[in-house]
């Protein structure tokens, strides 16, 4: 049986988030917890968040669970979601400079707040619904049309040092990576718990994926 553990550290939307999954697949359990033991015992991570991601890094830490994600991150299907995303990288201009968990190289950078000032079209933070580019073939995006919608709300974006590991982008002031996959880690910017039918798919992909590309 799927047993999904949706990591709770305070930050996030954590209630859509499992409800979501519950509402992809019959006969899966989620868990939302902060409890190592039982991170460490699921088939599937979620890794959600919103917020300021060094109030996110000290909680994690405080609780125990960065070494925990770097664990789980290596070992089992693994989606972060949002700041869940942001946080795999290697460190984030936000706060004035913060270190993050270094799973994946790479920064975290503002988009750009002079131009949000004279170009409306621009303006920071990128929320509502933007078009995504997939950029690889890969198992969550299984009947998930190329170019289709997802809900955004984030003022930072990651630049990761390998383009690589780029599954999809989306433009918003310039291309930017909207999701990420190494091994058996994948990662979105957008919230699929917010995205409708097309988040929903993914959610339910995630579910059936075994980590493999």
């Amino acid at each position: 049986m799927r047993h999904v553990a949706v990591i709770d550290y305070g930050m996030g939307n954590l209630r859509s988030v499992s409800k979501a999954l519950e509402a992809v697949a019959e006969g899966v359990t989620v868990d939302v917890t902060a409890d190592p033991e039982h991170i460490l015992n699921a088939s599937h991570i979620v890794f959600p968040g919103v917020g300021a991601i060094r109030d996110c890094v000290a909680e994690l830490s405080r609780l125990g669970l960065d070494e925990v994600i770097r664990e789980v991150a290596q070992t089992k299907p693994f989606l972060g979601i949002c700041l869940g995303m942001q946080a795999l990288l290697t460190h984030s201009e936000e706060n004035g400079g913060t270190a993050a968990l270094n799973l994946i190289p790479g920064e975290v950078r503002r988009f750009n707040t002079a131009l949000s000032r004279t170009e409306s079209d621009f303006k920071v933070p990128h929320m509502g619904w933007n078009q995504v580019q997939q950029a690889i073939s890969h198992p969550l995006w299984h009947n998930i049309a190329q170019d289709s919608r997802f809900y955004f709300v984030h003022s930072y974006y990651v630049a990761p040092e390998d383009a690589s590991v780029t599954a999809a982008t989306t433009h918003y002031q310039h291309d930017f990576t909207a999701a990420l996959n190494r091994d058996n880690i994948f990662a979105a910017q957008f919230h699929p718990e917010k995205s409708q039918h097309t988040g929903l798919q993914l959610l339910k992909n995630f579910l059936n994926w075994d980590g493999q590309s």
